[in-house]
């Protein structure tokens, strides 16, 4: 037991067991960064020695850099995980490697094509096109945007609007439709990752000219010809597929906020898209099947989607912006299922990956809404994630271990309550809970520590000037966030010392010094 008694604060009295459950969310957090790290360390080791990019995998492709694997899933994930604990990698290795990656990649413009090590130039002697297009698409929607949802402008945002801008060169190619041009993909997958990053884009950028761009590529499909399920035999729900429910919908909600005239088109193409994936597409506990047949309402592939939170995603937000109870009802009936049917769930043929997302769906709508089971859901599944972790810090030698530390961090963030140190120790604990508008943290460091703790801001509205929080993929959940000119009374224990500070001051950082095996506890509270 951290205390055995009841502590006071000007707020009133409260329990220790607030900083019990903070102080053992703190060990979570340090086993997730820990692990990050030693995921890190490890692919560096497998890094080509002449140009320090990282291989696709470290069997069968490991002579070479694509986009749209070792570019969008991996290295990414690397960038993440050291701008919060490794910043000497940050700065260093990470943005070297993004440096390398543009000046030899870059191909048709700055999109880019696939590296050889051996050849030391490109892999395929011909251009494919389509390959530089999915790989450009999947860079951006991947890998680039998470870096600038959690970064806000950096290089990673550069290399990604000037890839954007160099895509219309392949993609809009003038193709007629009902007397308009549409500047979209053959590939349902590419459209789908497009309009999830024109929407952000256009909001992070603030250029109309890439909702236009979003808008051209939705008025394809939101019709009575094109909608995909009318006009599609195989609808898959799962990634590699659902891509296309989640940016439609995405445009949808940007157009809400600033293009009423194609909302109102748009709106009942979107509830008719929706509606028949809900007949049809969902098991009895409510999730995605894989692939069905929309038309027919045949069940093509009957595995359960472990990307169901990507497609909830945008249940979710069109139940907010349109009233529609059903769609949060869907979504609730999924996640009320989680812990009693999906324990140790065979997602995606057993393998981590299918952990990964699964996780992070679920903890973007838990997020949102709550509901206690799936927290405990959460928790358990997060450990069997981190069992797939080898020693050395690998996980399974592929691409898709990027998306380990990708929702370990959002794991870390959340039991953190998005509180960040601004200098890591191995042996550092920082944890926190968020109950009844307070505030409760617990950070401690067997080795002793002197630092600053950092605290969240909105960054969905101050980075990405977005009109509100909704949830999307490869976002890094908000849970408590700080306003500049706000104040928050600050208390110390076991000192009882308090501080009123802005929130300006906590987003830049309240010091902290431990002593060897010192634990503090801190309470902070909007006055």
């Amino acid at each position: 037991m951290i205390l055995s008694l009841l502590l006071w604060s000007c707020e009133g009295r409260f329990n220790a067991e607030d900083f019990e459950e903070a102080s053992q969310n703190g060990k979570l957090v340090n086993e997730g960064y820990n692990r990050c790290i030693r995921y890190v360390n490890a692919w560096v080791g497998y890094a080509d020695p002449a140009s320090g990019l990282i291989p696709r995998n470290i069997n069968d492709s490991k002579d070479y850099w694509n986009a749209w694997d070792a570019a969008a899933d991996n290295y990414p994930f690397m960038v993440l995980t050291s701008s919060i604990v490794m910043p000497d990698f940050f700065n260093g290795a990470a943005l070297k490697m993004l440096e390398t990656e543009k000046k030899l990649t870059s191909r048709i413009g700055k999109l880019p094509d696939t590296y050889s090590f051996s050849k030391k130039g490109f892999r395929n002697d011909i251009i494919d096109t389509s390959q530089v297009i999915f790989g450009s698409a999947e860079y951006m929607k991947d890998g680039l945007i998470p870096l600038t949802e959690w970064l806000g402008k950096s290089p990673w945002s550069d290399r990604m609007i000037e890839i954007l801008n160099d895509l219309p060169n392949l993609v809009r190619v003038v193709t007629r439709m009902n007397g308009s041009f549409y500047g979209g993909s053959p590939v349902v997958e590419v459209n789908g990752d497009l309009m999830q990053v024109l929407s952000r884009i256009y909001w992070f950028t603030g250029k109309r000219e890439y909702l236009e761009w979003a808008a051209d590529i939705a008025d394809y499909y939101l019709n009575d010809q094109n909608l995909p399920t009318i006009s599609l035999d195989r609808l898959r729900i799962r990634d590699h597929g659902c891509e296309i429910i989640s940016g439609l919908c995405e445009v949808y909600l940007a157009a809400s906020y600033s293009w009423p005239e194609k909302r109102d088109q748009w709106k009942q193409y979107i509830h008719k898209m929706l509606n028949r994936i809900l007949e049809t597409g969902r098991n009895e506990d409510g999730f995605f099947y894989n692939e069905v047949n929309p038309v027919t309402g045949e069940i093509i592939s009957e595995g359960i989607s472990d990307t169901f939170g990507y497609t909830f995603n945008a249940y979710y937000f069109v139940s907010i912006l349109d009233s529609v109870p059903a769609y949060r009802e869907a979504v609730l009936k999924a996640l009320s299922s989680l812990n009693s049917g999906y324990l140790n769930f065979n997602w995606e043929s057993g393998g981590c990956d299918g952990y990964a997302d699964a996780i992070e769906g679920a903890l973007n709508l838990y997020n949102r809404e709550p509901v206690p089971s799936v927290k405990e859901w959460i928790d358990s599944q997060t450990q069997v994630m981190w069992a797939y972790q080898k020693p050395e810090g690998l996980i399974e030698g592929w691409h898709g271990d990027g998306n380990f530390a990708r929702t370990t961090v959002m794991y870390c963030l959340w039991k953190s309550q998005g509180l960040i140190p601004d200098n890591w120790n191995e042996n550092l604990t920082l944890g926190a809970t968020f109950n009844d508008g307070l505030l409760n943290a617990a950070v401690s460091c067997k080795t002793g520590w002197r630092g600053k703790i950092r605290f969240d801001t909105p960054r969905w509205r101050d980075e990405m000037h977005m009109p509100s929080d909704y949830p999307r993929i490869n976002q890094f959940q908000h849970w408590f966030t700080v306003e500049n000119s706000r104040k928050y009374k600050v208390t110390f224990f076991p000192s009882g010392k308090m501080k009123t500070l802005t929130g300006r001051d906590l987003a830049d950082g309240v010091p902290v010094e431990l002593k060897p095996g010192e634990e503090c506890f801190i309470t902070i509270k909007q006055i």
